[in-house]
């Protein structure tokens, strides 16, 4: 690893301004056989460490999780890397094309399907030769368009199955939100006929029911807007699942000086989920919603309880969620709808109900503390994560030692 990143010192220290058009394109290509190499490596490495647990060691399940937190890779990054390791196991040949750079990680992932478990079994029951499947789509990924591999395995899937049954519709479904960093949000997904069908009928009855004159919003603007709508008459009707003690709700928070100061305001106030948005929006909510007073200050209203409640109140929680956002384990930042206020010295041992004794954690890490490992709050708000050994899981220095 060392002459690696002595190599990658020397690469990055060349001069590129001298350099002609033909010698560009040759050390492009070549820096692309080298990352595909690493890649292949990198897979390698995340499936050995994956099958090692050794992730546990910083209090997580799996590479995907630890991937996030640590190497502060996205989702579908860390999936990739963790899906292609799984996937080379089953297909030597891609695993050698890959490793010699031939093959790029994202073809790799476009081939991973043909190692499923599922997969595998129906062409060992057809009698499909696995290994000559692999060495020729080993070829089509080295020489062919990418389009055109996806082409292939799409049809070699399909036919291992041609008559096959009834597919299970929820099995295809797929809904993704991507949240920007203004706090809007892409949508992606994939739906059923049946479920397709069900969503575009409640979206048209809400379009239909307002067409004024002179709407001038195109077709995608007023289905962006009846899936809002859609949202609005859910969470009015207060049918939806309890989540985490309390009827769902739009959550924002937003200073008290900034509520009755009629300035815009913009980024000042944040939502439940993350996103800032200007202080005139969150004014604009709080006309039809109910206000809460979560004073922070060693001044203001008392958070806490004592010992007289075991449970978290609803208005103690509010105040650790205001605090926390997400959990506080090292690594991980699932969001405070899939978390519990731990009590940070353990009830049972004399820790009191209130605010400083309060961390919010996933269920996971929840056990995890409870089972030898621990976090605290450092005096300037910072969270700390400790193993049962007492060495810190540290986040946020440089991976490269």
């Amino acid at each position: 690893m060392g002459e690696l990143e002595s190599a990658l010192d020397l690469l990055a220290a060349e001069d590129l301004h001298g350099l002609a058009a033909p010698q560009h394109l040759d050390r492009t290509a070549r820096l692309v056989g080298a990352r595909n190499r690493i890649d292949a490596e990198l897979a390698r490495g995340v499936r050995a460490a994956d099958v090692a647990q050794a992730p546990e060691h910083d209090g997580l399940k799996t590479m995907r999780s630890w991937l996030r937190g640590h190497a502060r890779l996205s989702p579908a990054a860390a999936r990739q890397i963790v899906g292609n390791g799984r996937a080379l196991e089953h297909l030597p040949a891609v695993a050698a094309a890959f490793a010699d750079g031939q093959v790029t990680a994202e073809q790799v992932s476009v081939v991973a399907p043909v190692a499923a478990l599922d997969a595998q079994v129906a062409a060992v029951v057809q009698g499909v030769d696995l290994g000559e499947v692999d060495a020729t789509l080993a070829g089509v990924a080295a020489t062919r368009p990418h389009a055109e591999l996806g082409q292939v395995v799409h049809h070699y899937l399909s036919r291992l199955d041609p008559d096959g049954p009834e597919p299970d519709p929820t099995e295809g479904r797929s809904f993704t939100i991507s949240t920007h960093l203004d706090g809007s949000r892409s949508i992606r997904s994939e739906l059923d006929a049946i479920g397709g069908e069900k969503l575009e009928a409640a979206l048209e009855s809400i379009v239909q029911a307002n067409r004024p004159k002179g709407d001038m919003r195109t077709r995608a603007q007023l289905l962006a807007d009846a899936l809002v709508q859609l949202a609005d008459i859910a969470l009015a009707g207060g049918q939806l699942p309890i989540l985490r003690t309390v009827k769902p709700h739009v959550v924002v928070m937003l200073n008290l000086e900034d509520l009755v100061d009629p300035a815009t305001g913009p980024g000042e106030a944040s939502t439940g989920f993350g996103a800032a948005i200007s202080a005139a929006r969150a004014r604009w909510l709080a006309c039809d919603g109910t206000i809460s007073r979560v004073i922070m200050g060693p001044d203001g209203q008392p958070m806490d309880h004592g010992r007289t409640k075991r449970v978290v109140p609803p208005r103690l929680r509010r105040a650790v969620e205001t605090r926390d956002r997400h959990c506080v384990f090292a690594g991980c930042e699932a969001p405070s709808y899939w978390c519990d206020v731990h009590h940070v010295l353990h009830w049972i041992y004399g820790g009191e109900t209130n605010l400083d004794n309060s961390a919010l954690l996933c269920e996971r890490h929840h056990t995890k503390v409870h089972h030898g490992f621990r976090v605290e709050r450092q005096p300037d708000g910072r969270w700390r994560t400790y193993r049962p050994d007492d060495t810190e899981i540290l986040i946020g220095v440089p991976l490269r030692v």
